[in-house]
């Protein structure tokens, strides 16, 4: 009986087990986000506890019945809950305000949680960035940024945008941020295919940017590419785009000008029969292509990415455009059971672009348009003051160059125990550019030379070491502590050399047979050669106790070859520190809607050290004094002078700045960051007139003034609706800067006020200065007589003094006193919605074109604005500031509508379609064709002039485009 109840015992439990085994089957799925790309590490459970990861395309394997329950969680997403199945597809839906609170921000040889930020550093990722057609990788950047203006102030593709963050610095040197590339500092942003770029982190106040001492002082953009580390993926996006000029100039037609002729009675005037837009006549409808394909194969030991770019831009002015190929390379692999990670990558590409020349739109401006482009076969000219046929300009001048970035390096990181790990990067960049130039004889602009042609080529490399050693360790679970402590050197070279000829027999061979021109002169060949070196030493030391209080330093020393004998080394030390209210007992009360309130401070020194240059500390001599009859060998010979005076007390210019800042985040749904900062420059570089004697040249550069910015930014994150279907988010940037010019001499240095914003090259306005750098007041100030009207002759009146001498005022400002960004994301289901708005407010303009093409005399032979048609002036240019306008202006940027197509085969893991409009419109009631000109540099800041070709680094004006782009983005 015993033995019975035993055995029938034992049956029943094997057949539970066996029904069992065959309930807990193995369930497979994946996890993916709400773009249908895969998650990695998603933490999977099982109904018994259970748990395993997703790899690295998002896939899961776990031992689970049919319907029982699995549970996905991973940080940065809500926690969520489904029945197993078959091949079951998890979406997990992001939590904003952890995801934000996690993510992981570059800082400089290291990273940090964003959490634990003590200083002002701003983290965009890639999906945040500027869309739409990219020929320079700085405009990604435009209006995400509370602080950095994007001043893209050309709408030629064949130009880069220039970077300001929280104001300009430098009166000499630099202004634009030193970029640092996978941890490669001062790398050329544009070596990067934006496509690569996965996120980018902006450090902002002088706590966070002292870790790069004497090159940090106009803040620090970090970029990050993408590695994929662990995946298999294989991805292509293309689009292709249309583009038109969006304004142009409201000059009179033909049939106008006809009328104006009649109305006037002007007897003289000549028609000669045409119907000429001629400002249409340099343009075109332009088409860009941008084709990118990546593929990696990743696993936990090793792999590799490779991507490939195409991008062929046209620009809306005929002739100009870019050519762009790029290629990129990463592979990495693990050794020493996972403690050594070695990793090697290669960026390279090649751009072949022609510029224009810009004297072709004040060409446009002035020609009469009834004047045709072309008589009997050839191209019309009449000669005269700017009065050439533009057209002509454009079509025969052939202006071809090219520039080829290359940057490569390696890193190898060691965990030598637990929690200390060393590190150790090399690095080569090479930047060569190479013009290619020729005025054929039979054109108007050759034909004075008989012919001219012109070859020129630059190379620029950089060579960098870096070694630092990492240590993070936790104490007691309430301590955290992160030490970094390292060394770099690098070494900058630079050379080229140009040759030009004139006097050619024949076109035929046009740039490519110097020689064959007759005409040579003195200075038709030259080449120069320079280097720098720049050793440093520095380190870090990061606190946090019970995720509370926070605290970071940092100091750099840096010795450079450019720095005088008696300033070689330069210490830049930092120190910040933050408060996480809301973690505080007293605050529990609120955590029920207060996620996150932390307040930060912190203070740093940082240098600049770019505006030196090589060589600058030493006495040099050069060629330029003429030449002499050398009696002892018959022969006439160069004479040499000295041309640069020594000045051993040269150094770096000093920015020392204060930063307060308040991180707030409720209601899982928003994220408000506020930061205010004083930043004061010191020992600003700037050349002086000396006396002779003592000194043996009359100008010297040398550290004097100081510079003061204050200001106020404001970032607003909301995620106002996140629902299964729907979603809305919003970010909101603003920011306010004040500059002023605190001091420009002292008891060895003496400079007045200096004149600046030159008029040269509009009629009438040789020796014309419209600005002013003066002690009190910012770069870029506007300086001149106030318009009072005209009088009963038509002559224009001037605010005058009781002696009856024009008051020289201050007019008003190039510098904006509110830069904006406004985006917002929608995104019901498989459809998309992102517009991103721009703008600028408060900043002046002075409307030197409108001047220019505004006054008597011009009519009949050169045309005129419509709305100037019965102007009662008399006379003119006069410069005042009647051609001071406001600039404001709020731009719709972009906006893009996309689609992502159900998936329901093994070929695609992801298809979207989407449309980009860019440019749409601009809200401004600024009279010229766009308000967003040139802000930077000290010549000429918010002039919108541009035909003085000797000044086009200043004022580069090219129409901007409205552009309609249509793209795909697949992943295998």
């Amino acid at each position: 009986m015993k033995f019975t109840r035993y055995l029938f015992m034992t049956v029943f439990v094997m057949l539970q087990g066996i029904a069992f085994t065959f309930a807990q089957s193995q369930i497979s799925g994946t996890v993916i986000n709400k773009d249908r790309l895969p998650l990695k590490g998603v933490t999977v459970a099982n109904a018994t506890g259970e748990k395993t990861q997703t790899d690295g395309i998002g896939k899961f394997t776990i031992n689970s019945s049919t319907g029982a329950t699995l549970t996905f969680s991973f940080i940065g997403y809500n926690t969520q809950s489904a029945p197993a199945s078959v091949d079951v597809l998890i979406t997990l839906e992001e939590n904003a305000v952890e995801l934000d609170a996690i993510q992981v921000v570059g800082i400089g040889y290291g990273t940090m949680r964003k959490s634990d930020l003590t200083g002002a550093i701003t983290s965009i990722s890639a999906k945040d960035l500027r869309q739409g057609v990219i020929t320079s990788a700085e405009q990604l950047l435009q209006g995400k940024v509370a602080g950095l203006t994007v001043n893209q102030a050309s709408g030629d593709p064949t130009q880069g945008s220039s970077l300001r963050l929280r104001g300009g610095t430098s009166l000499s040197a630099s202004n634009n941020p030193l970029i640092v590339v996978d941890g490669i500092p001062g790398v050329d942003m544009n070596t990067v295919q934006p496509t690569e770029i996965v996120s980018i982190d902006v450090l902002k106040d002088a706590s966070a940017a002292a870790i790069y001492g004497s090159r940090g002082a106009n803040g620090v953009i970090i970029v990050t590419t993408n590695r994929e580390n662990g995946a298999k993926t294989m991805n292509y996006s293309g689009y292709v785009a249309v583009g038109n000029v969006a304004k142009n100039l409201d000059l009179l037609s033909a049939n106008q000008w006809r009328e104006q002729v009649r109305a006037q009675n002007l007897v003289g005037a000549i028609d000669y029969g045409g119907d000429t837009d001629w400002q249409k006549e340099l343009q075109r409808t332009a088409t860009t292509n941008s084709h990118n394909l990546s593929f990696a194969n990743g696993g936990k030991d090793g792999g590799m990415r490779a991507s490939l770019g195409y991008m062929n831009s046209e620009g809306v002015i005929k002739t100009s455009g870019l050519k762009r190929i790029s290629g990129t390379l990463n592979a990495y692999q693990y050794g020493l059971n996972n403690k050594l990670r070695l990793e090697a990558s290669a960026y390279a590409n090649r751009d072949d672009y022609n510029p224009i020349d810009i004297t072709v739109f004040q060409h446009a401006y002035n020609l009469n348009p009834t004047l045709p482009v072309m008589q009997n076969g050839a191209y019309t000219q009449i000669g005269g003051d700017w009065s050439n046929n533009p057209v002509e300009i454009l079509m025969r001048r052939k202006d071809d160059q090219s520039r080829n970035r290359l940057l490569g390096y390696g890193k190898a990181e060691l965990e030598i125990i637990e929690g200390l790990k060393a590190v150790a990067t090399g690095s080569y960049e090479n930047n060569t550019q190479q013009g290619r130039f020729f005025l054929p004889a039979a054109s108007f602009q050759g034909n004075a030379d008989k012919g001219y042609g012109r070859r020129s080529l630059a190379e620029y490399q950089n060579f960098q070491l870096e070694s630092y050693l990492n240590y993070d360790k936790t104490f007691a679970e309430e301590h955290r502590l992160s030490l970094m402590g390292g060394y770099s050197f690098l070494k900058n070279e630079y050379e080229g050399f140009g040759a030009e000829r004139r006097r050619f027999d024949s076109d035929l061979f046009g740039y490519n047979n110097l020689g064959a021109g007759t005409d040579a002169r003195m200075g038709d060949v030259y080449s120069y050669k320079g280097e720098a070196k720049l050793i440093s030493f520095f380190g870090r030391a990061n606190y946090a106790y019970k995720d509370r209080y926070m605290l970071t330093a940092t100091v750099r020393k840096d010795g450079s070859s450019r720095f005088g004998p008696n300033n070689k080394w330069g210490w830049f030390p930092s120190v910040s520190a933050a408060w996480r209210i809301s973690q505080e007992e007293f605050m529990a009360n609120s955590q029920s809607w207060l996620n996150n309130l932390k307040l930060r401070a912190g203070y740093g020194i940082t240098g600049n050290q770019d505006g030196i240059g090589e060589y600058k500390s030493l006495s040099l001599m050069g060629t330029g004094g003429g030449v002499y009859y050398d009696y002892a060998t018959n022969s006439w010979k160069q004479s040499y002078s000295i041309t640069q005076n020594p000045n051993s007390d040269l150094k770096w210019e000093s920015t020392a700045q204060t930063n307060v800042g308040l991180d707030i985040s409720f209601l899982n749904r928003f994220n408000v960051t506020i930061d205010a900062y004083v930043k004061k420059t010191s020992d600003l570089l700037y050349t002086y007139t000396v006396p002779q004697p003592p000194y043996l040249y009359d100008r010297m550069l040398a550290n004097v003034g100081d510079l003061t910015n204050k200001g106020i930014e404001l970032s607003i994150a909301a995620n106002i609706i996140q629902t299964k279907d729907f979603t809305w988010n919003a970010n909101l940037v603003l920011a306010h800067n004040k500059q002023v010019v605190d001091r420009l001499s002292n008891d060895l240095y003496q400079t007045d006020a200096v004149s600046s914003g030159n008029l040269h090259g509009l009629t009438g306005m040789t020796g014309v200065y419209t600005q002013i750098l003066k002690e009190g007041y910012a770069v870029g100030t506007f300086w001149g007589p106030k318009y009072l009207g005209l009088d009963e002759n038509g002559k224009v009146l001037l605010e005058k003094d009781a002696d009856g001498k024009v008051i020289e005022q201050y007019l008003g400002g190039a510098q904006p006193k509110l830069t904006t960004g406004f985006t917002m994301y929608f995104a019901y289901k498989g459809v998309d919605l992102n517009i991103a708005t721009n703008g600028m407010f408060g900043q002046k303009i002075l409307n030197a074109q409108r001047m220019n093409i505004s006054f008597p005399g011009r009519f009949p032979e050169k045309n005129i604005l419509d709305d100037y048609v019965g102007d009662p002036a008399t006379e003119g240019p006069i410069f005042s500031d009647r051609w001071i306008e406001k600039g404001n202006f709020l731009r719709l940027q972009s906006l893009t509508l996309g689609y992502n197509l159900p998936v329901s085969n093994n070929w695609f893991k992801r298809i979207r379609v989407y449309a980009t409009g860019e440019n749409l419109f601009v809200i401004t009631k600024y009279k010229g064709i766009d308000p967003e000109v040139n802000i930077t540099g000290l010549r000429s800041p918010g002039i919108d002039k541009s035909i003085d070709p000797t000044n086009v680094s200043d004022n580069y004006y090219y129409p901007r485009a409205r552009t309609y782009s249509f793209g795909v983005n697949l992943s295998f």
